[in-house]
């Protein structure tokens, strides 16, 4: 069951789901989405983790404020989320912008990540103009205008063919994203520059993403392994942006052998 806590400036929607005397395990959710994108996730961990999921600054039910945002302010959401629930360290887990507030945090909040988990994600991510030509979509036709090329984006066109029902609870978590708290948020990720920071990354990392991924590639995938002294890295084959979504029973067993290897 979602619930409320305030964390700064926010009120921030969060929820748990496995048995409370477990380690937590923390997700963070890309951008355009909020914690239901882990739904096919939780099942596989849930037996072993207390999994905390919340909804990022500007997304879900978490409040909207304004711009400009920065990854270094997402990741300082986080953390001040572990304190308002009185969790000391936790298993960092992050899809895309989750995955950069993950390195974030890996970076900056040492002493609080028991591991990262960076899924399809980059330490940067040019070009600008890119990230300019989809906020003037959203200032001028709102999220709606963004929708279709985020999915085909996301999903492999052979997946989007086969699973309508996936797609379609997709594209209502993209519509459900308000346009302000989208548009600061690509606003940080346009502005994100993190390479270097991963050297100071010493926590166990597995990095994770989709051979067919177009937004953070296979190649940026490979700097954040390069950087980080102390990852591995796995591909997953037949997925595109969302893998834990397109392949949902590679991505956990992944995760979770990754996660089984570094536990108690």
């Amino acid at each position: 069951m979602n619930q409320k806590i305030k964390v700064g400036e926010l009120d921030v929607t969060y929820r748990f789901d496995g048995p409370a005397d477990r380690p937590v395990l923390l997700m963070s959710n890309s951008l355009m989405s909020n914690l239901t994108m882990w739904d096919p996730t939780v099942p596989a961990l849930a037996d072993r983790f207390r999994i905390l999921r919340y909804d990022t600054r500007g997304h879900g039910q978490t409040t909207v404020t304004p711009g400009p945002y920065s990854i270094g302010m997402l990741a300082d959401d986080a953390v001040g989320l572990l304190d308002a629930l009185g969790i000391r360290q936790a298993h960092i887990m992050g899809l895309s912008m989750g995955g950069m507030i993950a390195q974030q945090i890996g970076a900056r909040y040492p002493d609080r990540a028991l591991s990262l988990l960076l899924c399809d994600t980059a330490s940067e991510m040019p070009p600008r103009t890119m990230w300019e030509e989809r906020l003037a979509i959203a200032r001028s036709q709102g999220i709606s205008g963004l929708v279709d090329g985020t999915i085909k984006r996301w999903f492999t066109a052979p997946f989007i063919e086969r699973a309508p029902q996936e797609i379609a609870k997709v594209r209502e978590m993209i519509l459900g994203t308000p346009v302000e708290g989208y548009m600061n948020c690509a606003g940080a990720v346009r502005d994100m520059a993190q390479t270097t920071m991963l050297l100071k990354i010493k926590a166990p990392t597995l990095v994770i993403t989709g051979r067919q991924d177009p937004a953070c590639t296979v190649e940026q995938s490979t700097v954040l392994h390069r950087m980080i002294d102390t990852s591995r890295m796995i591909v997953i084959e037949d997925a595109a942006h969302l893998s834990n979504i397109e392949q949902p029973s590679v991505f956990n067993r992944e995760i979770r052998n990754f996660l089984d290897t570094i536990s108690d």
